[in-house]
């Protein structure tokens, strides 16, 4: 049995079929009776054979070159994706924070808005108290209500209510005083709530612009990855041609030589007729612990949406929502925002991003990794704030996830390098 070489497997089978089609045809002709006219193959010479060994050499060469070039390439979009998914995770932390700031700014103006009503209805009692005081033509009626008074009895039945009037005059001035203060305290902490909003906003701004950046970035590499790698492919197959060209060649010479001894010495043995049957063979190769209800609650809610495609910056807690940025208009999900969703439907609050779904929950090793677990990748795996993904244990070597934009919600096996650990949402 012949065993495939690394080059044909990265160049595929038809060259080699080409090629062994050739051989094959080659070898019916050798193998006809000796009387049958037919093409004698060139024996190469030793130069001859030399170059085709330096032939081979060079085009084993520039394979090893052009693969170290993919690699190379291929490392660096990745870096690149995940400088994009640590910059849109840090727009998404400072987005939560803008919408908690501008919640407080709303609080905040709300307050002043009361507080200055208050302050209306204080002045408005104010006002009404000097309306009455010019009305009675005095500012101070209590010695004109006394000494108009028909007796003893009735003024001090008077007193008393003068008395009660003048205390509620006063807590009217009090009132004001108190409802300026606070009008002057609501608005002040209203604009300051405002202006911290304004800078966390643009900060979210500012962090989302960079993270766009990024994300355009790999993927420009990426479709120059794709160009590269159909020009590495073509060349491959070139050079695996080549080879096998010069590697028939050879075999065709050397069996057309060992045919010609055999015919010459059937000829010299030859004393009776005798006649050949060809058979075939056909070689035939016979290929050979958490709260376990809501990690299979959560998993199920992730699994209802294999397909979905990835969307750079989309999920909610309801389900897929739209991406931000280069996925503007692409509802779907991002890897934590899928995570988020899965377990916020079996009741477990976790944060929006990946970095902070990671500092937030119970952490987990390697080899303590159970089903349902939250499985995180790191550009740095000592250095937890380059987290850029994160996916869901299934066990068995398996995980959950929403890889990158251009693919689409999956299943598929653990990997293990750039791994910086695990956290256990239902702990």
């Amino acid at each position: 049995m012949r065993t495939r070489t690394t080059n044909e497997a990265a160049t595929g089978t038809r060259p080699a079929r080409r090629v062994a089609g050739v051989l094959v045809a080659a070898a019916l002709c050798l193998g006809a009776a000796p009387g049958v006219a037919s093409a004698t193959p060139t024996n190469p010479s030793d130069a001859q054979l030399g170059a085709a060994q330096q032939q081979k050499d060079a085009a084993a060469q520039q394979v090893g070159a052009l693969s170290a070039q993919l690699a190379s390439a291929q490392a660096e979009v990745d870096a690149a994706r995940a400088q994009s998914a640590i910059a849109l995770d840090t727009f998404q932390g400072k987005q939560a924070e803008h919408e908690a700031a501008q919640a407080a700014a709303d609080a905040a103006t709300a307050a002043a808005r009361q507080a200055e009503a208050e302050l209306a209805i204080a002045r408005s009692n104010v006002a009404d108290f000097a309306r009455q005081s010019y009305v009675q033509g005095s500012t101070n009626p209590t010695l004109e209500a006394l000494t108009t008074a028909d007796g003893p009895a009735q003024m001090l039945e008077r007193a008393a209510l003068l008395e009660a009037a003048g205390a509620h005059q006063g807590d009217v001035v009090v009132q004001v005083t108190a409802a300026e203060q606070q009008a002057r305290t609501a608005d002040a902490a209203a604009q300051t709530a405002l202006a911290a909003a304004a800078t966390l906003e643009q900060e979210a701004a500012d962090a989302l612009a960079v993270a766009e950046q990024l994300e355009a970035s790999a993927r420009a590499q990426a479709g120059a990855l794709a160009t590269q790698q159909a020009t590495v492919q073509q060349q491959l197959q070139q050079a695996q041609e080549t080879l096998l060209g010069l590697q028939g060649a050879r075999a065709a010479a050397q069996q057309y030589a060992a045919q010609q001894a055999a015919a010459a010495q059937a000829a010299a043995a030859r004393s009776t007729t005798s006649s050949s049957s060809a058979g075939t063979h056909q070689l035939v190769s016979n290929a050979g612990a958490g709260d376990s209800s809501a990690v299979e609650t959560a998993i199920s809610a992730a699994r209802r949406y294999l397909g979905t495609i990835y969307s750079w910056g989309g999920g909610s807690l309801s389900g897929p929502s739209m991406g931000w940025g280069v996925d503007a208009g692409i509802v779907g999900f991002d890897c934590s925002g899928l995570t988020r969703y899965a377990y916020a439907q079996a009741g477990v609050s976790i944060p929006r991003n990946s970095s902070a779904q990671y500092q937030a929950l119970p952490k987990v090793s390697r080899s303590d990794l159970q089903r349902g677990d939250l499985v995180f990748w790191a550009t740095n795996t000592s250095n937890p704030s380059t987290i850029h993904h994160v996916a869901i244990y299934l066990g068995g070597g398996q995980i959950l996830e929403a890889p990158q934009s251009g693919s689409v919600i999956r299943v598929t096996s653990m990997r293990w390098g750039g791994f910086i650990g695990g956290a256990r949402p239902s702990a």
